[in-house]
């Protein structure tokens, strides 16, 4: 099967790991809008290296000529096994994780495929290459046999308004009925339907030292902190000498025609 996508003669190619092997080391060539502190998730470091290698088919790299310019990674994983009830958990990010290489080492069969991060190249933004990732994304989930994708949602507006509820963000609307968030935007428009928030999707923890090296700030006062990139405050205990960062996403499923 070629797992390749050519977007129309823009240049851009999409393809997987799997069929462009050469290109996994190459995954993280490209400058992103991640955050420091996000990159010291420590299920990232752990789980990120396996994806390449156990689930090739389903991380996608795009490239323009040579240049990397935006990457994908996804899993499937067993919405539907017992205990699960087809619920997507409140964990999130961090669950479909855990979930994802738990089947894999027990050998079950996956029935869904979870989004876990699309990407761009900084420079490369507002192209419109997040909404062709996502496309790429799903048309591959459909090509393996899947019905649906889900996708815990980090949205892009949301670090502007830290301190606002992500339950009533999440739901929050333009005057033409669609998702006040751009990145949850892209998604609806795509076909995607907002399930519910993720409160827990992603707990990143830190000493004192290791918050002020990731962002600059003095992390010295008991509390909340504001930290640029953050969707939610950074909960700071200066006595017990951490922080700790509770990320909140939004679910989104996106059903797959049998076409």
């Amino acid at each position: 099967m070629d797992d390749s996508t050519d977007t129309s003669g823009s240049g851009i190619r999409i393809t997987t790991i799997a069929e462009r092997p050469e290109l996994a080391s190459r995954l993280w060539d490209m400058k992103d809008s991640w955050p420091e502190f996000a990159q010291h998730d420590a299920l990232a470091w752990l789980l990120y290296p396996r994806m390449v290698a156990e689930f090739p088919e389903y991380v996608l790299i795009a490239t323009d000529g040579d240049a990397v310019v935006a990457r994908g990674f996804s899993l499937p994983f067993a919405q539907h096994a017992p205990g699960r009830a087809g619920a997507l958990p409140a964990q999130g990010w961090d669950q479909i994780l855990m979930w994802a290489f738990s089947d894999r080492r027990r050998g079950g069969e996956t029935d869904t495929v979870s989004a876990i991060e699309i990407s761009v190249a900084v420079g490369r933004q507002g192209e419109g290459l997040s909404a062709l990732m996502l496309t790429a994304m799903r048309e591959n989930a459909r090509a393996r046999g899947f019905a649906e994708v889900v996708a815990p949602v980090r949205p892009s507006g949301k670090p502007a308004e830290p301190d606002a509820s992500i339950h009533a963000y999440a739901y929050r609307t333009r005057e033409d009925g669609l998702p006040h968030d751009p990145w949850l935007r892209v998604h609806v428009r795509a076909g995607g339907v907002i399930d519910s928030v993720a409160p827990l999707s992603m707990t990143i923890t830190g000493s004192l030292a290791q918050w002020r090296e990731w962002t600059g700030l003095p992390f010295d006062t008991a509390g909340p902190v504001r930290v640029p990139g953050a969707l939610s405050p950074v909960h700071c205990e200066p006595e017990q000498g951490f922080a700790v960062y509770v990320e909140p996403n939004v679910w989104v499923r996106h059903a797959l025609s049998r076409s």
